[in-house]
């Protein structure tokens, strides 16, 4: 199996709108603060990166990601967090799509650009989320799912993604093993990332000796109960040149919808809702799979970032296994996925994800990542999903 690459350099595709800055709190265990102090440590250093920037001058409007209400019993989301970030009285608006909800926001931030409404936008995201106990998270997380034939049966995400991973091991062939190298590979990555909650390795045997969830996921095959904030500042590309000398272009935007119940799906080896997101993506930036340097993945378990493989087209259905297993998707490897760690090792605080993911890549392609820094890297592509896969939004990037 090998990635032939495609002619990345020469996407002539214009662009959407233009990251100018980039920020993200610390990822992890962030007790004795709220949400929206993560939210202003993320936007601070937003702040900093562009120093040209007036924000309550420049920045017109605020679009956050923000999944629940239960974790902090607080709504409202959108005001409180402009007040935060100093941009009273400006626009600002909540999206909630679960683990999707900064994904969307950012589709939407781009569309407010192109469309000449704003010069230049906010959109970030947020959650809290670990004062809860695990079987609080758990509930809130699972109101992602359907309620009546999914929720009030008791199964969990833990389980709708096992059933996942079951199915692609029936119909391909793929492996407990191919799995937990996933977490390797991630967690090896989030040990290069200051930011990352979680920043040590582990061992193949760790992680296959490690205890049962809901079979075949293990413990290292689920994503983190995390904390963390996340914001991007947008702006026309026209006028980027102002604020900042190494602008990062989104080319392709796309958004999907599918059944919110794994039942009513046509297969559950793959996720409609992402393939489409990313062929209109890819139709957006006249791209094609082969263009991608580098990805960020949602794998909120280890089964979605081999599943994610085959529905963004960087392998053929049911080589996904073996993509992990011959070093492809590693730093060094033909495209590198999830150098943050993704959120098996940074963290998955599920309202911050998406834009934390689209962090990620205004850091690789403005060679700002450090140890983990993928070379020559000038086109990337963020993958984020919702619930077990009723939304998914696909971003498409550029090096300037």
């Amino acid at each position: 199996m090998s990635w032939r690459k495609g002619g990345s350099t020469s996407l002539s595709s214009k662009p959407l709108a233009t990251i100018i800055s980039a920020g993200l709190s610390k990822f992890g265990r962030r007790e004795g603060v709220y949400g929206r102090e993560l939210f202003a440590e993320a936007v601070k250093e937003a702040y900093d990166r562009c120093p040209n920037l007036d924000p309550r001058r420049d920045i017109k409007a605020l679009f956050v990601g923000h999944m629940g209400e239960s974790y902090e019993h607080q709504g409202h989301t959108g005001p409180t967090l402009a007040d935060w970030a100093g941009l009273l009285p400006v626009q600002a608006t909540r999206v909630e799509n679960a683990c999707a909800s900064s994904g969307v926001a950012l589709r939407w931030a781009t569309l407010a650009i192109s469309s000449g409404a704003y010069d230049a936008v906010m959109v970030g995201g947020v959650e809290k989320m670990t004062h809860r106990t695990t079987p609080e998270v758990t509930e809130y997380l699972a109101m992602a799912a359907d309620y009546p034939f999914e929720q009030w049966h008791g199964i969990t995400f833990p389980g709708l993604y096992a059933l996942m991973a079951t199915a692609h091991m029936h119909h391909y062939g793929t492996t407990e093993e191919q799995m937990a190298r996933v977490a390797v590979k991630n967690h090896h990555n989030g040990a290069l990332n200051p930011k990352a909650h979680m920043q040590k390795e582990v061992t193949l045997e760790k992680a296959m000796t490690s205890r049962v969830i809901a079979w075949p996921l293990k413990l290292y095959d689920c994503s983190l109960i995390t904390d963390g904030a996340s914001c991007l500042i947008l702006a026309k590309p026209e006028i980027a040149g102002k604020f900042t000398d190494t602008p990062v272009h989104v080319i392709g935007a796309g958004q999907a919808s599918d059944a919110i119940g794994l039942y009513e799906r046509e297969s559950c080896t793959t996720l409609k809702a992402a393939q489409l997101a990313g062929r209109d993506a890819y139709k957006m930036a006249k791209a094609k799979p082969q263009d991608i340097d580098i990805a960020e993945t949602h794998d909120c378990f280890t089964i979605a970032e081999i599943i994610a493989y085959e529905d963004l087209g960087f392998c053929s259905p049911g080589d996904g296994g073996r993509m992990i297993e011959e070093g492809t998707t590693e730093i060094g490897g033909s495209i590198p996925v999830n150098t943050s760690g993704g959120l098996k090792a940074k963290g998955h605080p599920v309202g911050a994800t998406g834009v934390g993911q689209a962090y990620e890549m205004y850091l690789q392609l403005t060679e700002q990542a450090g140890r983990r820094q993928v070379e020559g890297a000038t086109v990337g592509l963020t993958h984020n999903v919702g619930g077990s896969g009723a939304t998914a939004t696909v971003h498409i990037f550029r090096r300037a």
